[in-house]
């Protein structure tokens, strides 16, 4: 476990903030004053940014808010914000959350719109000088992408191929609700079948344990599909184990870092407003490492024991135990995050 303490340290720009009134700028202040080097750029964060500086002198009455599809005016607050980057000594490592991209059918207006995005997204990379895309895992429903692995690898083969012409990369989530990839090991499935030497894992110790052992619809908090708690445990082990001897470390373009709360209340188990319970859960019951009750020590150090030495990135949605909110200062926030990654690498040492 050498070098802990140069593990480059990034934080999700979308998961720092519990008001209107943390805007981005005064994230980036927060996270600067913390000691963080990097953010996750996520769209929605950057459209607010240019909605707040782009449309400022603009309010007259008649001019229309700008849209996560309004790529000229994206790739010009991209360029602003570069330089506020480059001012507070941070920069945006990865954009997200590029959702929903792989599996539409030929001809289909959700296709058409995939490809559009892709294209809008890598513009604004550019304008921020950002050369990683996250991609999670697909949540479209089954029945309108199927689950036929060979159609989603051709799709990210395709898009990665993209990306290549600009000299970026994917860095392709589980994400633990996806309809296609839930799990660590199909996403390393699909990279192996995609083959692109710009198209690599971005893992996470939320998806992947609160998708394997843990489960916010139990009252135990633990999966329950006929297995005991024992064999959960043992299972859950074997599956850090085979990642740490199976993923390359040169596969691994980050590490997202969060807990979950054990939930008083479980959820219930089918979807509410077209969000899968896994997915409620990861909205806004996932607190900063120690907080909550999944294993996050297991599935760090399995990705550790791989050598991986690259950026870990805080991606905290934590609206309290009860998901009811949580109000919060900035900075003192995002140095209990920084205080928290000396906590998990100690664990780690000593585990």
């Amino acid at each position: 476990m050498d070098a802990l303490e140069k593990i480059p340290l990034a934080y999700a720009s979308c998961s720092i903030g519990c008001n209107d009134e943390h805007t981005l700028p005064k994230k980036l202040d927060a996270l600067a004053g913390a000691g963080f080097q990097a953010i996750e750029l996520s769209m929605p964060d950057l459209v607010s940014f240019a909605n707040l500086h782009l449309r400022a002198e603009e309010q007259d009455g008649g001019s229309q808010p700008i849209g996560d599809h309004d790529f000229d005016d994206l790739v010009a607050a991209a360029k602003v914000l570069k330089t506020m980057l480059d001012a507070k000594g941070l920069k945006a490592f990865m954009m997200q959350p590029f959702a929903n991209f792989e599996g539409w059918p030929e001809g289909s207006p959700e296709r058409k719109d995939a490809w559009e995005r892709a294209e809008g997204w890598t513009r604004v990379m550019e304008a921020v000088g950002c050369d990683m895309l996250q991609v999670g895992s697909s949540d479209s429903p089954e029945e309108k992408i199927g689950k036929d692995r060979a159609r989603f690898v051709e799709d990210l083969r395709d898009l990665a191929d993209l990306l290549a012409k600009k000299k970026m990369r994917i860095a392709y989530e589980n994400w633990c609700w996806s309809t296609h990839a839930p799990d660590w090991a199909d996403v390393w499935d699909i990279c192996q079948k995609v083959d692109r030497p710009n198209f690599g894992l971005c893992l996470d110790t939320f998806q992947s344990a609160g998708g394997e052992w843990g489960d916010p619809t139990t009252k135990s908090g633990l999966v329950e599909d006929g297995r005991q708690p024992e064999q959960v445990e043992q299972d859950w082990k074997a599956s850090c184990d085979q990642l740490a001897k199976t993923v390359p470390k040169d596969k691994i373009y980050l590490l997202q870092i969060s807990d979950a709360y054990k939930l008083s209340e479980p959820l219930e188990k089918k979807d509410l407003d077209a969000m899968r319970p896994r997915g409620r859960w990861s909205h806004d019951y996932r607190p900063l490492p120690f907080e909550g009750y999944l294993p996050v020590v297991d599935f760090t150090k399995a990705v550790l024991r791989t050598g991986f030495r690259g950026w870990f990135s805080y991606e905290i949605f934590d609206s309290g135990p009860d998901g009811r909110g949580k109000t919060y200062e900035l900075l003192p926030f995002a140095q209990h995050a920084m205080a928290t990654q000396l906590k998990l690498m100690d664990a780690v040492t000593k585990s």
